[in-house]
């Protein structure tokens, strides 16, 4: 079997210095500690595609602010409400723009996987900035001049780009970097996607309230100044990012003798990668643990809604359906806190469960996510039940942990068993997964939903064929997991391939000691700095998802 050996120059031809792959191989003195508040940077920003909900009532009355009703067209089809300048848009169809930003990440980061390999993660940082950040731009002139379709085209296509650019760009650099933690170092940057809308919503709400005029619902202000901090923010991570030479790794850490047969020294090239069964049983795993969480995601809200009804406020003798319009109200307000606490355990179980793969290994790892999840799910309609509020949120509180884990640990699991020097690119084309399952999570959950709403179920039997299905999800992901087995030989690359591909000092290369002061540091002061740029943001984002998050207690 032969592979495609894509040989990159020392110095990429056309593409000024400064963007060249020799430019960002770290030099000695460099501190690798750096480089996860670079791949944060960038996370944080993109992270906002799961935030952009709080856009879309306040453009669904864009024409009619401070009116009693919204300027409706009877009958406007699609194609009207795209060139419309006379009709509110429709909700539905604004939602459009994160369905397709979500399937845009997954066909941008398989189709631009291998381009990553050879431009290096700063070209990648640089281009996820001008299409995330200026498709927000293009967004904000859509709504000035109330055109759908341009905030389809930025925020959607354009943006979607970003997406898929910004997501894979770190992974194999921080993998390179942390040989001897590949999950927390990924972990760190991926919680930085989780993140992202815990810091992006309530601060588009801020700059949505500064901006209202009674003649304005100020969006189109927050989506130009938001679109301006991301571009300058993302290309700061950009310029942030560096590559270790060839055969580095840690000083004074070897690869331990005894280690596990599913962690590969060999690297498999990219070309050859998709045509393992590995690939398509990693694939199934992914999106099984997907499906499963977004589909929870989508319908969190309303879920707690009508299976705890009055309970939520204290009137446990009242359905969702005997609820007045202020008592319902209420209870959306307690649910809000829900889908906060929701958010932050998907944010903290990024980091938590990718640490904890070093330790007990990634198949492990995934194989704990989809047991402990087969249960919960499975006792979720035991606690609504019996009525316990506490029980059932704790249940989905570790779910959403084990979802969030499951994007983290993914890229270390796929260095394990393919190697780290195409990881980045193998990760972008497994992250088409992430697509399909966020198509068919929402779709089964709220398919299955409105066919108990048919047959009259309400309350907490609403939601439990659901469960037991999402279940199912997870019991296929446990035996995909399963099967998964250490590649034969004959899969990895040839020390002629490998030397071909690492000419020119970046990548990984043959063990070696690699360069004395190189990744020495720890917290110095540009470290610090670097951290407390990404870490004060996050420590607000989840200051205001806790006090959210409070009144689901109170």
């Amino acid at each position: 079997m032969t592979v495609r050996v894509d040989v990159a120059p020392a110095m990429d031809e056309g593409s000024p210095r400064w963007l060249s792959r020799e430019r960002i191989v770290a030099k000695a003195g460099f501190n690798r500690w750096l480089v996860p508040p670079a791949a944060l940077a960038i996370h944080l920003c993109i992270g906002m595609s799961y935030g952009l909900s709080v856009f879309w009532l306040p453009l669904s009355r864009a024409l009619s602010v401070g009116q009693p009703a919204p300027a409706a067209c009877p009958d406007m089809d699609l194609a009207t409400a795209l060139f419309t300048t006379a009709c509110d848009w429709r909700v539905s169809d604004l939602v459009i723009v994160f369905s397709t930003g979500i399937v845009m990440l997954g066909l941008s980061a398989a189709v631009f996987g291998g381009w990553l390999k050879r431009a290096g993660p700063r070209k990648a940082g640089l281009a996820a900035a001008a299409c995330w950040g200026g498709g927000f731009l293009i967004g904000a002139l859509g709504v000035y001049l109330h055109q759908l379709w341009l905030i389809w085209l930025g925020m959607g296509l354009i943006g979607g780009l970003g997406l898929g650019l910004g997501y894979i760009s770190p992974v194999s650099t921080l993998v390179k970097w942390f040989p001897d933690r590949r999950g927390m170092a990924t972990g760190m940057a991926i919680m930085g996607f989780g993140g992202g809308a815990m810091i992006g919503s309530p601060l588009a709400t801020l700059l949505i309230n500064t901006f209202k005029t009674p003649s304005s619902v100020g969006v189109w202000q927050t989506l130009a100044v938001m679109g301006g901090l991301y571009i300058l923010a993302m290309l700061c991570g950009a310029f942030g990012y560096r590559v270790p030479p060839a055969g580095w790794q840690p000083e004074g850490w070897t690869a331990p003798a005894s280690k596990s047969a599913m962690i590969t020294s060999g690297h498999v090239h990219l070309d050859r990668a998709h045509r393992t069964p590995q690939f398509w049983l990693l694939w199934a795993v992914l999106c099984l643990n997907v499906s499963a969480g977004i589909g929870v995601l989508a319908l969190a809200s309303p879920m707690l809604q009508e299976i705890f009804g009055g309970a939520l406020i204290g009137q446990p003798d009242l359905g969702f359906g005997q609820l007045d319009p202020g008592q319902k109200t209420q209870i959306a307000a307690v649910a809000a806190g829900f889908v906060g606490m929701l958010s932050l355990f998907n944010i903290l179980g990024r980091f938590f469960w990718a640490s904890m793969s070093d330790r007990i290994g990634r198949k492990v790892t995934y194989a704990t996510f989809f047991a402990l999840g087969c249960v919960l799910y499975a006792a979720a309609p035991w606690a609504a039940g019996i009525g316990s509020k506490a029980l059932f949120v704790a249940f989905f509180c570790v779910i959403l942990s084990m979802y969030g884990g499951g994007f983290a640990t993914i890229p270390a699991y796929l260095a394990d068993v393919f190697g780290t020097q195409f990881v980045g690119a193998i990760h972008g084309r497994l992250l088409t997964a992430w697509s399909t399952a966020g198509v068919v999570g929402p779709l089964v959950v709220t398919a299955i939903r409105q066919a108990q709403v048919d047959a009259g179920i309400q309350g907490a039997e609403l939601y439990t064929r659901t469960m037991y299905i999402l279940a199912a999800f997870l019991g296929a992901g446990f035996v995909a997991n399963l099967l998964v087995r250490p590649l034969a030989a004959r899969w990895f690359m040839t020390e002629a391939e490998l030397t071909a591909v690492t000419k020119g000092g970046v990548g990984v290369g043959a063990a070696g000691a690699g360069e004395r002061g190189i990744g020495r540091g720890g917290l110095t002061l540009g470290a610090l700095l670097a951290w407390l740029a990404v870490g004060v943001p996050i420590a607000w984002g989840i200051w205001t998802t806790l006090t959210k998050a409070l009144i689901l207690f109170g």
